[in-house]
């Protein structure tokens, strides 16, 4: 998958919008919280509310899926955009990372679908 219709997917969700927060760096989010860091080669995406839920994902694929630098810790990986992942799976991934965040944002300001 190119990260161009992976971005493209991200920003047809509710309330999604594009950000560069630091320069060259591209990201998606949702009211003011990202839930998806988007590279050439690689997504970021939060896998699950702690570490552990999150190293599922690096069991399956242990050579395309990686804790991610910084914020790993809190259930987020950097995923390879290889084509080992199948496409089904990273929007079901994008899903799970959006929702997850919305889940988080006040309900003042949760998109409405």
């Amino acid at each position: 998958m190119d990260d161009a219709v992976l971005l493209t997917y991200c920003l047809a969700k509710p309330g999604a919008w594009q950000d560069e927060p630091w320069e060259g760096d591209v990201v998606a989010k949702v009211g003011d919280k990202i839930f998806a860091f988007l590279g050439a080669t690689s997504v970021g995406l939060k896998c699950g509310r702690t570490r552990e839920e999150a190293d599922e994902l690096v069991r399956v694929y242990p050579d395309d899926v990686a804790a991610s630098a910084y914020i790993g810790r809190y259930g987020w990986n950097t995923i390879r955009l290889t084509g080992t992942i199948p496409e089904d799976e990273l929007y079901e991934l994008v899903d799970l990372s959006y929702e997850a965040i919305v889940r988080k944002l006040p309900k003042s300001k949760r998109p409405t679908a």
